[in-house]
């Protein structure tokens, strides 16, 4: 769905209890956006959330940084897609593919695990997980914005998710997300993506914070 272009609603999931995602997935998202990186999610709140909802709607986790264990250890745990922070560089974002993709096409470690269906799925998991797994990449520093053309054409990249908060930081101009030297930069990182055919994520802390976000054409939204 996100490769074809659909809309996604999401919501974000920074509390560590199940109930809070099954609140959420009840309540008609298609996606739920569990933030690893500045929540205190540890992996057994991770693990407790997919097992509770993973069945109801895609979970997608965003890890604390684009390093291989925390990556193989969320898929293993059944995530259906990573969000990974601060890829400044098409060197990061290829090294972000090869942790989250089995050979050929990465080197993903085999293990295991609750994905695997504890080895009871072991073959139809590897052989399906590339095809499966949504690798998402946070465009979300000044360093991004110039190496953006070289990002999105990252073999195995799935999408592109937009950091504006640390993005103005990086720009020295913190929490200032309308500035127009901002907002030029998060139109580079669009123009760039659309060019190309990369879908687009924002987050917003409300609707009306992601609609005009839609009407560009981001299609991988969180809202809430």
């Amino acid at each position: 769905r996100l490769l074809r272009g659909d809309i996604l609603m999401g919501a974000m999931v920074t509390l560590p209890t199940a109930a809070t995602a099954e609140v959420l997935a009840d309540t008609g998202f298609d996606w739920l956006f569990i933030d690893g990186e500045h929540g205190p999610l540890e992996t057994g709140d991770i693990l407790a959330i997919l097992q509770a909802v993973g069945h109801k709607v895609s979970c997608v986790v965003r890890v604390p940084a684009g390093d291989e264990v925390p990556i193989k250890k969320v898929l293993d745990l059944g995530a259906d897609g990573i969000i990974v922070p601060q890829v400044n560089s098409a060197e990061q974002a290829a090294d972000v593919v090869r942790f989250a993709r089995y050979a050929p096409e990465g080197g993903r470690g085999v293990g295991l695990a609750r994905a695997h269906g504890y080895g009871a799925r072991f073959q139809q998991y590897l052989e399906t997980a590339n095809d499966n797994v949504a690798v998402i990449v946070q465009a979300e520093h000044a360093d991004a914005v110039e190496n953006i053309d070289a990002i999105v054409r990252v073999p195995g990249v799935d999408a592109v998710q937009l950091g504006p908060y640390d993005l103005s930081a990086s720009l020295g101009m913190m929490g200032m997300v309308d500035d127009p030297v901002v907002t030029a930069a998060i139109d580079r990182i669009t123009d760039s993506c659309q060019s190309v055919g990369m879908p687009l994520g924002q987050f917003g802390v409300t609707a009306g914070a992601v609609q005009p976000y839609i009407e560009k054409g981001y299609t991988l939204i969180t809202a809430g």
